[in-house]
């Protein structure tokens, strides 16, 4: 009697193959914003803009041309129109709060506040 080989077949969801093709897509795809301005907040609450030259998946990030955004002497929890120039940066990820693209950014009213 001769003996055959015969395949073992495993569930789709849990072949290697299977999970290749099912790629996890991330939340946050920040390769649409390489080479372009981008707002970053920070734990702390400093801001600071740039331009996107890198980042890996830690979402550390590296910003050029970066321009920090000072806070308010008074108010700490204010901006202030004082900004300080930073040149080449690396962001470390689990510092950074908020990620936003510069343009179509705007400034709009409270829309919260209580007309006195």
């Amino acid at each position: 009697m001769a003996a055959t080989k015969t395949e073992k077949s495993t569930p789709a969801t849990g072949s290697p193959a299977d999970l290749k093709e099912k790629k996890k897509e991330r939340i946050l795809d920040l390769s649409r914003y390489m080479d372009k301005l981008i707002r970053v907040k920070f734990t702390g609450g400093r801001e600071a803009a740039g331009i996107l030259k890198g980042y890996d998946p830690l979402l550390n990030i590296v910003l050029d041309n970066t321009v920090e955004y000072l806070r308010d002497p008074e108010d700490s929890f204010k901006l202030s129109e004082d900004t300080r120039q930073l040149g080449l940066v690396v962001c470390r990820g689990t510092a950074v709060v908020l990620i936003c693209p510069a343009d179509g950014m705007e400034a709009i009213p409270n829309p919260f506040i209580q007309p006195e």
